[in-house]
């Protein structure tokens, strides 16, 4: 866990920062055995997070979460996994949520074995020169994000003429709502803080 006094992080890395909880994480020592059974289900599924120990004091809904997550972000087929993260992306940012911007640009990065798209993201936001696909599952992903009642017809038309079938489409709906969710969670529950050098 971070120490108390790390600074907090505000600006856009992909460098995934530390993360200091509000709420004390769920002891794997003394959890329950409903707490243990609803962590044996990650996204991960290699290592516990502290932002997962801290979901695990409400058993049925984290029981829920993973599976849901795993779902929408890992499944085979439909939208590429890097485009997922291109949804995560847009709404994180949209929500400035630094933690799951960084974490999302990183795997980005990592699965398109680049970091030339997120590095235009990070320094111009919205007016990023991507590709054409890009550009539309990006530009869709802030959109929604900001006000979804905004993202009508004329949206599901830029993402078909890019490219986009209706079942990429609904993967990036979910990838990107997912975050709406998610973003809301982590800012409230605690803060992205610098690691190594007093985080």
């Amino acid at each position: 866990m971070s120490r108390p006094d790390a600074k907090v992080v505000t600006k856009w890395t992909r460098n995934v920062p530390g993360w200091r909880p509000r709420v004390t994480p769920v002891n794997l020592q003394e959890a329950s055995e409903a707490q243990l059974e609803a962590l044996q289900v990650t996204p991960s599924n290699t290592k516990v997070s502290d932002y997962v120990l801290v979901l695990a004091h409400d058993v049925e809904t984290l029981k829920v979460r993973s599976p849901l997550f795993n779902g929408i972000m890992y499944d085979a087929g439909g939208l590429s996994r890097a485009e997922r993260e291109l949804g995560a992306i847009g709404a994180s940012m949209v929500n400035h949520c630094i933690y799951c911007a960084a974490v999302h640009a990183s795997r980005h990065a990592q699965i398109e074995k680049s970091e030339e798209v997120t590095d235009k993201i990070f320094a111009a936001g919205a007016k990023a020169e991507l590709s054409l696909r890009d550009s539309a599952i990006f530009a869709f992903a802030l959109k929604l994000s900001k006000a979804p009642s905004e993202a009508g017809p004329e949206d599901m038309a830029a993402l078909k003429e890019a490219g986009l079938d209706e079942a990429e489409i609904l993967d990036l709906i979910l990838s990107t709502a997912l975050f709406g969710w998610a973003n809301r969670l982590m800012h409230v529950l605690g803060d992205p803080v610098r690691t190594g050098d007093g985080g």
